[in-house]
């Protein structure tokens, strides 16, 4: 019986072992043939940038021009998508049209970058749509916030470039909002991100405070944005790995039962336990109200997902759908610091 035992006890090592052997095997090929991410070029004067709605509609023509001369006091040229003012229901066009739109301007020479003008929902709709090689072989900075963050996940998945979750084309771009954008697209800085220090006439400031559920430091790609695009996604093949980044995410409109919904899903669809840190931004009208009045808040919510995580996690960064907001390069290796409310990049966003 003992022998029969011992049997057993090598036969399961020899599997094991052998699983080891396969699992670091596949690594090791994983590694060898996955591409270097790549770096757009910085924009510069002058510099003509593609104008996209690849969700939802913006058709007044007072609206499509003040967006232009937004772009041209940034010092930079609109062109516009040829379905640009197309309108299909709720959105910008059929879902071909759009993703046409997104695939021309990445195919344009002259074209350096692509706004979005707005988001709303749709991008997700278009994902299958896009030509990749075209994308991949044509490197811009794509910017935007909300559901354009359904781009900026496929492409970091299947282009392997950095896009900027910032201000869209017709955001108000405050200076604050102009200067971060500016020092990571323009000026290739490495740029440091800590909220603006308020101004109330208060004996305590209560603007541009953030909150720790874990402290310490943590470094990892930032990956990240709309929280109720992300969750659509699992499960999806447009998300990148996340092992090891660090998730910076934001929200609008969400009650704290759905924030908690949302994290749910990406914790049992094993994104959460990968991470390196967590940053959540700003969640615009997310209080509890009607029937979840007395339930949960917002931070106790992100405290019960977060905090078991073990990991560097803060909440209450200056991104979101806000007027003001930090420009955060996707892909970008980045060092935060959950005690200070920081986050800062270990390199340039562009080359």
């Amino acid at each position: 019986m003992e022998a029969i035992s011992d049997m057993r006890i090598d036969r399961r090592a020899l599997i094991a072992g052998a699983g080891a052997m396969l699992a670091a095997s596949r690594t090791r090929a994983a590694q060898a043939v996955a591409p270097a991410w790549i770096k757009p070029q910085r924009l510069r004067a002058g510099d003509t940038v593609g104008l996209i709605q690849p969700a939802g509609f913006a058709d007044d023509a007072f609206d499509i021009a003040l967006v232009e001369d937004t772009v041209r006091a940034m010092g930079l040229t609109p062109r516009r998508a040829p379905h640009l003012l197309d309108r299909y229901g709720y959105l910008a066009g059929k879902d071909a049209d759009r993703a046409a739109d997104v695939t021309a301007m990445y195919a344009d020479p002259v074209v350096k970058a692509v706004f979005a003008v707005r988001g709303g929902w749709g991008c997700a709709r278009i994902l299958p749509h896009l030509d990749f090689r075209i994308i991949r072989a044509n490197p811009k900075l794509l910017v935007g916030y909300s559901d354009i963050t359904a781009l900026h996940m496929a492409f970091a998945a299947r282009a392997g470039f950095t896009t900027i979750h910032g201000p869209v084309a017709s955001s108000g771009w405050d200076s604050f909002s102009r200067d971060s954008f500016r020092a990571v697209a323009f000026d290739a800085q490495a740029a440091e991100y800590h909220n603006p220090v308020g101004t109330q006439d208060r004996l305590v400031q209560r603007i541009g405070r953030t909150i720790c559920f874990h402290p310490g430091k943590a470094t990892g790609r930032l990956l990240g944005g709309n929280l109720t695009v992300l969750s659509a996604l699992a499960g999806t093949p447009w998300l990148p790995d996340f092992t090891g980044a660090i998730l910076f995410i934001e929200d609008i409109g969400e009650q704290p039962y759905r924030i908690d919904r949302m994290l749910t899903q990406l914790g049992q669809a094993g994104i959460l336990p990968r991470l390196a840190g967590v940053v959540f931004g700003q969640c615009t009208d997310c209080a509890p109200g009607g029937e979840s009045y007395g339930g949960f808040t917002l931070s106790e919510v992100l405290q019960q997902h977060l905090e078991p995580l073990g990991i560097p996690a803060f909440q209450g960064a200056q991104f979101g759908h806000v007027a003001s907001q930090f420009s955060l390069p996707i892909g970008i290796r980045a060092e935060m610091d959950a005690q200070a409310g920081t986050l800062r990049l270990l390199e340039p966003a562009v080359s």
